[in-house]
């Protein structure tokens, strides 16, 4: 059915389509039944776990679709194991201007510079605190700065922790969006000093316990989280675990020295897990040809032409760490023969966004479905033996 609407849909800019994309998505919340009779589960040897979460299904939705929550339910009708909303910053943000969305069709590739636009940390969580958490769905919720120049050093920090302290109670996971290249002044957390400071001020924000997870990535000897179900309305009586989402490694390769001494001061600061990766700010080898590319001018770059950079990423992630912190691998997963590489370079998880806007939500199917055959074709009895196989 895709296949018909995608003309229709890429008639209009990138922002107007996913717009309607997101009413698609209100009305098939309302019928959560249909969705789910649409699109089947994931088979129980897809199931994954991590930070004592179990993942029904290790595809979920990439952070950047659903900014203020308002979702959450569909995705988990859709066949989807997790959703991480967001970015989520402590002030409200209208973003850019536009138009600040562009397809590169010709990559499979999106650009964005959409500014961080959202409803901003205390809309969120109030909305959150409403909203029905579906049995079994994983919900993490990624925090960034808020989009503003003059938020810059200690007041950056202040703006992190502000966002952690009220997202914190309501996410099964959270995600330190450090990396993010659409900040008004440019500027990242991904220098070592940088990291440092706003992952103190982070843990000191959770009660000075650092992230918590069990079984597969728990470290530092953090102490487990409850196995018992989360109270409802969801809200967390123990800090949630906490992810840091790094930046692509440039197209020559991974600065090994970089990424190591970033990983270092995570895993000292209780940080259990790795989103691998962010967007690009950079254009190398792309197909779409220059003067379309100038007329788009700067953004993020997702999709396909970030697979390759993404996976080697998640390979020295997991090698760094031998195996023992969970990866999230996103970024140019629009296949299952793609996904299942991500996995076998070390990813425990995978998400999806960019994919969707090219294959539609038939995607997650085709991906479960795909993956039990290369499970069938390695002679692999779960996917949890399949992580790291190619690392």
């Amino acid at each position: 059915m895709y296949r018909l609407v995608r003309p229709l849909l890429f008639r209009l800019d990138a922002e107007a389509a996913h717009g309607w994309g997101v009413r698609a998505a209100r009305l098939g919340q309302r019928a959560p039944g249909v969705v789910r009779a649409l699109f089947p589960r994931a088979d129980g040897r897809l199931a994954q776990t991590a930070w004592g979460l179990r993942f029904a299904s290790p595809v979920g939705l990439a952070a950047g679709f659903d900014k203020n929550a308002a979702l959450v339910g569909f995705w988990a009708a859709l066949g989807l194991g997790s959703a991480e909303v967001g970015s989520v910053s402590a002030r409200p943000s209208e973003g850019n201007a536009r138009p600040r969305a562009f397809r590169l069709t010709a990559d499979g590739a999106l650009v964005n510079r959409m500014g961080l636009n959202n409803d901003g940390a205390e809309a969120v969580a109030a909305r959150l605190a409403a909203t029905p958490r579906p049995p079994g769905f994983v919900l993490g919720v990624n925090v960034a700065k808020t989009h503003d120049p003059a938020i810059l050093g200690e007041a950056g920090v202040d703006d992190f922790r502000r966002s952690v302290r009220l997202l914190a109670p309501h996410a099964d996971y959270l995600a330190l969006n450090v990396s993010c290249p659409n900040t008004a002044e440019g500027k990242t957390f991904e220098t070592p000093e940088a990291l440092d400071a706003l992952l103190g001020a982070v843990r000191a924000e959770l009660g000075g316990h650092g992230a918590q997870g069990t079984g597969h990535g728990a470290t530092n000897g953090s102490p487990p989280l409850a196995s018992s179900p989360l109270p409802r309305p969801h809200e967390r009586r123990e800090p949630p675990p906490v992810l840091v989402k790094l930046s692509p490694p440039a197209a020559g390769g991974v600065d090994v020295g970089a990424v190591d001494e970033l990983v270092g001061i995570c895993l000292g600061h209780g940080v259990v897990g790795f989103v691998a990766s962010n967007t690009a700010s950079d254009r190398d080898g792309l197909r779409t040809d220059a003067g379309t590319l100038d007329g788009i001018g700067r953004g993020g770059l997702s999709g396909r032409p970030l697979a390759a950079r993404a996976t080697a990423l998640t390979r020295h992630l997991y090698r760094t760490t031998d195996g023992g912190v969970p990866i999230i691998g996103v970024g140019g997963i629009d296949s299952a023969e793609a996904a299942y590489a991500r996995v076998r370079a070390g990813a425990t998880l995978l998400q999806v966004y960019t994919g969707l806007v090219y294959e539609g939500p038939g995607l997650i199917g085709r991906i479960h479905r795909g993956l039990v055959r290369r499970l069938d074709r390695d002679g692999l009895a779960t996917l949890a033996d399949a992580v790291g196989a190619d690392a």
